[in-house]
């Protein structure tokens, strides 16, 4: 009988573990980079150029590539800014907000792809020379959960949610004003910038809960 119930009893407790592990999240950091449209691929880098990709990002699609670019504002400039793929419909420049005080602009914080009426910035090809100033598209990308739609099931949460996120670690953060997105095509997990990062001591293994107010 003492058997049968230190089985029962692991048995729940294994459960219940699972069910604990299942709610976390993967969490990751996501440092300054561009996304360039085709007009602007060309004129930087020749016409019809491809770009050259050498890393697999974790959301399906999205990779780094080889070419890197400088961003220069009014104050100064930041080198070596990595370019991700594919190519977009318009130019995009993500930031920190660290980044923003380097470079010397007042820099909003949007979700990605919500450019309209944001400042504009100067990116040139170390290797050519060449500049392009786009007039709009500089953000510091808002913290966002990418998700699939079976995980946002099993969340409780619908695209265009916001929640909490708690991080577990050396320093554990409390995030709030957290977008929900949800796609099909996505790879679930929460992006947060290395301002953000290095506040909750991420690493590589660091997980977030999401807290739902419902």
């Amino acid at each position: 009988m003492l058997a049968e119930t230190n089985i029962n009893i692991d048995a729940i407790v294994d459960a219940v573990l699972k069910e604990m592990k299942e709610q976390f999240i993967l969490m990751e950091a996501s440092g300054r980079h561009v996304h360039l449209s085709r007009e602007d691929i060309n004129t930087l880098f020749g016409y019809n150029y491809k770009l050259t990709p050498v890393k697999d990002l974790s959301q399906p699609g999205q990779f780094a590539c080889e070419e890197r670019v400088t961003i220069k504002g009014p104050k100064n400039a930041i080198h070596n800014v990595v370019v991700l793929g594919p190519e977009r419909s318009k130019s995009q420049v993500e930031v920190s907000l660290t980044d923003a005080q380097t470079l010397g602009i007042k820099v909003p914080v949007r979700l990605s792809g919500d450019i309209k009426e944001t400042p504009g910035i100067k990116i040139t090809n170390p290797n050519s020379g060449v500049t392009i100033e786009i007039k709009e598209g500089l953000i510091v990308a808002k913290r966002h959960i990418h998700i699939t739609p079976e995980d946002a099931k099993r969340f409780c949460v619908s695209n265009g949610d916001s929640v909490k996120v708690k991080v577990f670690g050396e320093r554990p953060v409390i995030f709030e004003d957290v977008d929900i997105r949800v796609d099909k095509n996505f790879s679930t997990a929460m992006h947060i910038d290395y301002d953000e990062a290095n506040a909750c001591g991420l690493r590589k293994d660091s997980k977030g809960l999401i807290i739902v107010d419902k």
